[in-house]
């Protein structure tokens, strides 16, 4: 059986060519070193429950996204922007995601300079999560 073409958020399709630019840019556990009067050694480890990054990207050569598709996801953002939604990914794993709490969440520039972008039109995408 193929691979899916598409990731979704809440059902609405996500290019795979958009990769999860950040997978490995985050760690569960935190750890912070301080030093007592005596110098010995303070070292202070969390784990942390929520809040990974999930940050999908295209590039100029691959995982364009259609206009269309970007027009339904900043109305999803803007909908209710503390709302969780399913993110599958088309290699089957899933996350509890919302969009993450920057001032861009989404940001996409055209392929090329359309004066009149249709629906069909490719853009150049990063759309931002975090996993809840």
């Amino acid at each position: 059986m193929p691979a899916p073409l598409f990731h979704t958020i809440a059902g609405l399709p996500i290019p795979r060519g958009m990769v999860w630019a950040d997978e490995f840019g985050w760690s569960r556990v935190q750890k912070a070193l301080e030093y007592s009067m005596t110098g010995a050694a303070l070292i202070d480890v969390g784990v942390r429950l929520a809040g990974r990054p999930i940050t999908l990207q295209g590039e100029v050569e691959a995982g364009w996204i259609k206009r269309g598709a970007l027009v339904a996801l900043q109305a999803l953002a803007e909908a209710n922007p503390e709302g969780e939604h399913l993110l599958v990914l088309a290699d089957g794993r899933t996350f509890n995601v919302q969009f993450a709490p920057v001032e861009l969440p989404i940001e996409a520039k055209p392929v090329a300079r359309p004066e009149l972008p249709i629906e069909s039109y490719p853009y150049v995408a990063t759309v931002r999560l975090i996993e809840i």
